[in-house]
């Protein structure tokens, strides 16, 4: 996900994110999460300046109130961002990667995560630094000056022991300033600055190309620390910096040949999984890990409900993370070493990736990359994290989620599936190529608590076709059998035999099934399935041995056909390759056809997704196409159409289909409402060393109350899709402080009969609901449940009660102007903790905005006095929906931490205090 875009939300205008990577800074023994963020500022002449800008975050950052300004550092003259890498991580392969930040007050330590993006940022760094050029200015930063940042710790922080002389860290790589000016003749170090031609490029001529031999460690070291360097050559081809035409004919062409040059070799994988119920680890994890007689090449160990606290829940740190890798990393067999390749969470999700050293050389391409989908599709609680890497030749990809709870909801389950199949995309080395979806992978392993329950049959049945162990008697009835016969989820996967108990749900310290006032009914939760050629499964079971959490640890032992690289053949397949291309070097100029060229989106809703797809034909001529900015525009098309891909490489008589994707959100819905912005559109397809084409996208939108003003709303008395498209237009447009003379309009309503609405739904329905605000609803019932507030067909509203409020949420997220309007924003701060003086800014409000405010306190209020059944607190609705009635107005400076708590301490106060 860019973060980026989270970042852009909190900067002024002439200012620019260029680029965002999620890191940890370290003081000492403390770990903090920080979102670092490259921000250049256009001046005047052209001229540019650039800072790095440190954030507290949400784990999801998705939008500036996600973020919280922490700190500035500007890359002045005496600002140096080093790799550093200490003698004792030497063998940590894939790991983060640590870099040291230095000016003359400040020294600062991160750890950034391994893979392309991490290179990207400090190479985008590396070229922001001003350099020491006497023709040029020094930079002055006075745009930095409207930002108020808390002063930056001025004591040093001591590296760990590098075991270097005279004080200089063995292993680094300078990133920027120091007095060394980067350019072409700089050494390769650890690969991350290298010129685009450099880090074993592969040139026309095959006796150019690299031999491929055994490295020391130090060399794999480097190699994976730099993920442009690599062992396997399809790989190492695949991840050149620079993708010339030919490079990329080269590419495709091994990839297509790749049997002629391969050969299968067995690695055997450890799989596991365990939800831990929050708890820290009690007992040793071996007889989970280490099982088997024969040690594992590969371990995938993976975690849920890591930590169930709030804090780890709105936030992203805990302290769990360290003890459970400790954890595992105590107890994998005893028989082999192992090196850490990738560690991922997403709260309390977590995986990990371990390889034996003797195949760290071969490891390559590793990402990794998460999706929330909790309440609104952001929440971490609820969601999944991936690793993909390249082992040899074979592209792998591991997922460990965790899916939505309880045994009625598997129709979410199935979405979570789907949203994270579609959501988790990672990104390539060459930016030319989309990002790659999950399966687009030779193998993928995927674990977790799934949650599919065992339906139709009582506890007690349950229970007892268990204690007969007629377990393919109870698998009839489970959800996640029934799910995939039914082709709904994990269509081509395969799971092994259930031969084993279910694995929850217990009490905590026992074999005992579940004994609580709730009872729960046995299941398997926690399962593990594959898709890919060249799998075999060798065991699958539970682990009864360890008892810390209500569920039981689940593994699974895999050998996996991996394509290793036999070296002669590989060498006269590439020969034979660019022996072809010598041929077509005075090709004619590339031509391609397209199956179409006018696209209609016709009525188009809010949040409902609209596809439309053409496919580009290639004639004789191998070509790269993309889509270019228009003269004067920032981007190839506008905000609420994408094209899938958009760019790519064709060969000869070959095509490939594209995907025109539109989607109207919240950044875009006013504009469309207001008539300011038209579901209009051209593109320009470009050839490179060829033509352009032009595209035509044209259609209509449906307005919604989704993106609408609330004083608009309220002007409006029938449905909005029952008005003149005018009408909705001069309302959407019409300033606050008209609306707020009534002498000159006709009568309003109080509040927006919209709001009333789904407010007066979960009033009678599900004031005892539990979880309410927390779970997910589904997402054809939100489009369900905007259709009815669009038509005012509001008898026809038939929904799951978390729907309603997720609709609810996404409403007021959707409002240009907040509950609390912006110019209120900062005395609500500063009154955060006086309750007079606060109600005395709400009623300061505009009429309308002051009436939504105070009938939704009134109802949280309602909420709170059934807590005992829908177990909802003053934190947890203060947490949620802080963010929502407050929201930081467009300028430069964001909230720190303390100023969001602030924010939710002021609606705090309302939910403790009649309105």
């Amino acid at each position: 996900m860019d973060q980026s875009v989270a970042i852009q939300e909190t900067l002024a205008e002439g200012e620019y994110c260029t680029i965002a990577v999620q890191g940890v800074l370290c003081k000492g023994d403390s770990r903090q999460s920080r979102l670092l963020g490259l921000v250049r500022c256009r001046l005047e002449n052209d001229a540019q300046e650039h800072a790095l800008f440190l954030y507290t975050h949400r784990r999801m950052a998705i939008t500036g109130d996600d973020v919280s300004l922490d700190q500035i550092v500007p890359l002045s003259r005496d600002f140096t961002l080093e790799e550093v890498s200490p003698d004792g991580e030497v063998y940590i392969l894939g790991s983060d990667v640590t870099v040291q930040l230095d000016t003359a007050e400040l020294r600062l330590v991160f750890q950034l995560p391994f893979g392309s993006h991490t290179r990207m940022f400090l190479q985008e760094v590396a070229r922001a630094c001003p350099g020491f050029d006497p023709e040029t200015r020094d930079p002055e930063f006075l745009w930095l000056s409207r930002y108020r940042c808390a002063e930056p710790e001025t004591q040093s922080l001591k590296p760990r022991e590098w075991n270097s002389d005279a004080g200089t860290p063995s292993g680094f790589t300078l990133i920027g300033g120091g007095g060394s000016n980067l350019d072409s003749s700089r050494t390769n170090g650890r690969g991350l600055l290298m010129d685009q031609s450099s880090g074993a490029r592969c040139s026309d001529k095959p006796e150019n190309c690299p031999t491929r031999q055994n490295k020391s460690k130090s060399e794999i070291t480097d190699m994976v620390r730099s993920s442009t360097i690599t062992v396997s050559d399809k790989a190492h081809i695949l991840s050149m910096q620079k993708f010339g035409l030919r490079d990329t004919i080269v590419k495709s062409h091994l990839v297509q040949k790749e049997e002629d040059y391969t050969y299968i070799q067995n690695f055997r994988f450890f799989v596991g999984t365990y939800n831990v119920n929050g708890q820290s680890p009690k007992e040793c994890l071996r007889p989970w890990l280490s099982h088997s007689a024969q040690a594992p090449d590969v371990y995938c160990v993976g975690f849920q409900e890591l930590d169930l606290s709030k804090e780890a829940f709105f936030f992203h740190d805990t302290p769990k993370e360290e003890e459970w890798f400790k954890a595992v990393s105590e107890s994998l067999h005893p028989g082999a070493k192992y090196a850490k390749v990738k560690l991922i969470r997403l709260v309390g999700i977590m995986l990990l990736l371990y390889v034996k050293q003797e195949h760290a050389a071969y490891i390559s391409e590793v990402e990794a990359e998460t999706v929330g989908t909790g309440i609104m599709g952001r929440m971490g609680n609820k969601g999944g994290v991936a690793i993909r890497f390249q082992l040899h030749n074979t592209s792998i990809c591991v997922v460990n989620s965790h899916l939505a709870a309880h045994i009625e909801e598997y129709e979410r389950r199935n979405q979570d599936y789907k949203d994270i199949c579609s959501r988790m995309q990672f990104s390539q080395v060459d930016p030319s190529l989309p990002p790659l979806t999950i399966s687009k992978h030779d193998v993928i392993l995927w674990l977790g608590d799934l949650n599919y329950r065992i339906e139709e049959l009582d506890v007690e049945k349950v229970k007892a076709l268990i204690e007969e162990k007629a377990f393919q008697t109870l698998y009839a009835y489970d959800q996640l059998k029934i799910q995939v016969a039914a082709k709904t989820v994990f269509e081509g996967f395969t799971e092994g035999e259930l031969t084993f108990q279910p694995t929850y749900k217990y009490d905590t310290g026992s074999d005992e099934w579940d004994t609580s006032e709730k009872c729960r009914a046995p299941a398997w939760c926690d399962r593990i399935l594959w898709k890919g050629k060249n799998i075999s499964q060798l065991s699958y079971q539970s682990h009864m041995a360890l008892k810390t959490s209500d569920h039981k640890p689940v593994s699974s032992m895999f050998d996996i056909g991996v394509r290793v690289v036999n070296e002669e053949l590989y060498r006269k397949t590439l020969e034979e390759i660019v022996r072809s291309l010598d041929k077509m070097e005075n090709a004619n100029i590339p031509s391609v056809s397209l199956s179409k060229r006018e696209f209609c989106f016709e009525n188009v809703k809010y949040m409902q997704l609209q596809t439309q797809s053409f496919t580009i034909h290639n004639g004789q001529v191998p070509c790269q196409f993309e889509f270019i900015n228009k003269p004067d525009e920032e981007s190839y098309c506008k905000p609420w159409l994408t094209a899938k891909p958009s760019r790519g490489f064709l060969l000869p008589d070959s095509h490939v289909e594209i995907e025109l994707e539109l989607f109207v959100n919240k950044a875009t819905a006013t504009k469309l409402n207001s008539g300011k912005d038209k579901i209009e559109d051209i593109l320009v397809l470009h050839l490179i060393r060829g033509k352009d084409y032009f595209l035509s996208v044209s259609g209509n939108y449906l307005p919604s109350c989704f993106g609408s003003p609330i004083h608009s709303l309220c002007y409006m008395r029938e449905p909005i899709l029952d008005l003149p498209l005018e009408t909705v237009s001069r309302l959407t447009l019409m300033p606050v402080q008209t609306a707020d003379d009534r002498s000159q309009l006709e009568n309003p309503l109080e509040i927006p009969k919209e709001l009333w609405m789904m407010v007066d739904y979960l009033y009678r329905n599900a004031i005892q609901q539990e979880d309410l605000f927390q779970q997910p609803g589904l997402r054809p019932e939100f489009e369900h449940i905007r259709d009815c507030l669009d038509t005012g067909m509001i008898d026809n509203l038939c929904a799951n009660n978390h729907s309603v409020a997720e609709a609810l949420l996404l409403f007021l997220e959707s409002l240009p102007e907040p509950v609390v309007c912006y110019s209120a924003y900062h005395k609500c701060l500063e009154f955060s903790g006086n309750c007079v003086a606060s109600k005395q800014v709400i009623s300061t409000l505009p009429t309308f905005h002051k009436n939504v405010f105070n009938y939704l306190m009134a109802f949280l209020q309602e909420l709170l006095k059934n807590s005992a059944k829908n177990h909802l607190d003053e934190n947890i609705l203060a947490s949620i929906f802080g963010s929502l009635l407050l929201r930081n107005p467009a300028r430069p400076q964001k909230l720190d931490m303390t100023e969001k708590k602030k924010a939710q301490e002021f609606i705090h106060q309302f939910l403790s205090s009649p309105v």
